[in-house]
Order: C-alpha cells, then structure tokens, then sequence
C-alpha cells in the first residue's frame, strides 16, 4: 500500500473514535440523563481503546493517543457519568 493510504487508516479512527464518542456525550448532556447507557459497556470500551494503544506499541505518535487514549479517557468519562446517573435515579 502506498504511505498516503497507510497513513490515512491511522488518522480515520483518530478522528472516527473520539467523535463517535463525543456524540454520546453530548447526548448525555444535553438530556442531563444517563439513562439507557451502559456504564459496563463503556467501561469495557475504555479498557479496550488502552489495550490497542498499548498493542500498537507507537505511544507517541498522534494517532494513537488521539484515537485511543483520548477516546478511552471519554469513555471512562460517559461511565463515570452512567454511574452517577444511577446512584441519583435511587435517592
């Protein structure tokens, strides 16, 4: 494969990752509700993201830790929110 595909198939999921994950977010917050998402599943999706960061073994290279450490981190974040989401719905 030429360099210009190969380096394209590491910024797609740098960009399609966080993204895709944003809008989760966002959904989140504008409906100040967490109800319907799985705190499990973004956990794992978190976990996950780490994985391949360390998996790929590039860690400084942007792609990565856009892809996949700032996506794990926006997981982990939507879990974070998920959970707290819960123990308020019980009070």
């Amino acid at each position: 494969m030429t360099p210009n595909i190969i380096n394209l198939s590491g910024w797609l999921p740098a960009i399609i990752f966080p993204v895709a994950t944003l809008i989760q977010l966002i959904s989140i917050l504008r409906r100040r509700s967490s109800q319907g998402v799985s705190w499990v599943a973004w956990t794992l999706f978190g976990v996950a993201n780490i994985s391949v960061y360390i998996y790929t073994e590039k860690y400084l290279a942007p792609q990565t830790i856009i892809g996949f450490l700032g996506s794990a981190l926006l997981d982990f974040v939507i879990a974070a929110l998920a959970i707290n989401g819960r123990a308020s719905q019980r009070v």
